[in-house]
């Protein structure tokens, strides 16, 4: 039976899985499956909305952004783990702290990129349904559009000095560091999670509202 924590750091999934043999190549076959989909679905998105100019608003830029991000781990982090699936557990490309940052580098921007992206559409959404017109092209004038998105790209690599301690996370010589990592990992997850309910709630609400007016405007024009 191989080393399972030498193998462990090389993919997250084996944490819940019995390290072997056959658990490996099945992994290996389902990064390889979603690498395949995933990108294949991306690369469609972003050549629908760039061939067809009516596609190309302001909320489906956030989500080609968003395909963007998605394509960095698609089409760069699973195929690798793929392939790595299928070496020996002792291999050294595992084993090279350097590669692992890479890869979690990856893996990191693209995952902070697409979080982000959901972000924008939400509040691009809520602003448009809860504010006035005059509101929402002021906010959403391409200069800003196009900076929101950058903006969305730099905060993404403000957590890549951080990424040496999502290492020891699971290991024996875990310190301060590495549980301040996940800590600020977790508040980010929980602020944005919070940001999206708040959104999407106040578009229900006024929805629900919208939809009471017109039920009471057919009423009196009913009788």
């Amino acid at each position: 039976m191989p080393n399972a924590s030498s193998w462990s750091a090389s993919s997250p999934l084996l944490l819940l899985w019995e390290d072997s043999s056959g658990t490996r190549i099945f992994l290996s076959l389902l990064y390889a499956v979603l690498a395949i989909s995933g990108t294949l679905s991306n690369v469609m998105v972003i050549y629908l909305v760039f061939s067809f100019k009516k596609l190309q608003t302001t909320s489906n830029a956030f989500i080609v952004n968003g395909c963007a991000a998605d394509l960095s781990v698609c089409a760069l982090w699973m195929p690798q783990e793929a392939v790595l699936g299928l070496l020996p557990p002792n291999s050294s490309s595992l084993r090279s702290a350097e590669y692992r940052l890479l890869r979690g580098g990856l893996l990191g921007l693209g995952l902070t990129v697409s979080l982000a992206s959901h972000l924008l559409v939400a509040f691009n959404r809520y602003v448009l349904i809860t504010k006035l017109p005059s509101v929402y092209q002021a906010l959403y004038q391409r200069r800003h559009t196009g900076c929101m998105i950058g903006l969305s790209w730099a905060l993404a690599l403000l957590p890549v000095p951080l990424l040496p301690g999502l290492w020891t996370l699971g290991s024996a010589q875990s310190d301060g560091s590495s549980r301040y990592t996940a800590l600020l990992l977790a508040l980010a997850v929980l602020g944005q999670t919070a940001l999206l309910l708040h959104c999407y709630l106040g578009i229900v609400r006024r929805v629900r509202g919208s939809a009471k007016r017109v039920s009471v405007l057919n009423f009196h024009l009913l009788h």
